[in-house]
């Protein structure tokens, strides 16, 4: 399936779920419309930017959205083959996500990132719950600005912190950069409903 379909059938399914309208999700988000509607029938290739503030008013993380929308009846697998896992590049910073995780079946969500030389890509990371993260550089080097502080990390390095700041990455380096994100969500909110 194309990731922008499989995107855009999972943004809807959140949404229905909660019993929100296009006008809800746009008014929680901060994402026009009509830009939904387009990401939605997979129309559109959004930016890492616009996703985030989508899993924002959804209440859910960034990478619950590459998540395989799951039949009715069929159990989630354990296990998630490396030619399953979704794949996904950014049209704005470049960088190339892969969502690692079998989806469903932890709390845990491993996101497995390559980031372009001189590139940058910032979140405002509206509250979601209690989401923790950790971000363990694997190669090159990385720049985090968490809320107000700087951090550089470099192979090895491993940095935790909370979404419930703005984050900014930036890659410093000349060569791409390559990293672990580990998301855990124990308190991850459930569906709600509109009233």
């Amino acid at each position: 399936m194309n990731i922008n379909t499989l995107i855009g059938r999972r943004i809807r399914q959140l949404r229905e779920a909660r019993g929100w309208s296009l006008e809800a999700l746009a008014e929680r988000s901060g994402v026009s419309r009509s830009n939904i509607s387009l990401i939605e029938r997979g129309e559109s290739s959004p930016t890492a930017t616009v996703l985030d503030r989508l899993g924002a008013g959804l209440g859910v993380t960034m990478a619950s959205l590459f998540e395989a929308t799951a039949e009715a009846s069929a159990e989630p697998s354990p296990l998630a083959r490396v030619a399953e896992q979704p794949l996904w590049t950014d049209p704005d910073s470049g960088y190339v996500r892969r969502n690692v995780s079998p989806p469903g079946v932890s709390p845990i969500q491993l996101v497995d990132v390559l980031f372009p030389p001189g590139r940058r890509v910032a979140y405002d990371n509206a509250a979601r719950g209690e989401v923790h993260q950790q971000v363990w550089m694997i190669d090159g080097v990385m720049e985090l600005t968490v809320g107000t502080t700087r951090w550089y990390l470099e192979a090895g390095d491993c940095l935790a912190m909370t979404l419930d700041e703005p984050i900014a990455y930036r890659n410093p380096g000349t060569a791409a950069a390559r990293y672990l994100v580990a998301l855990s969500t124990p308190t991850m909110p459930k569906p709600r409903r509109a009233p």
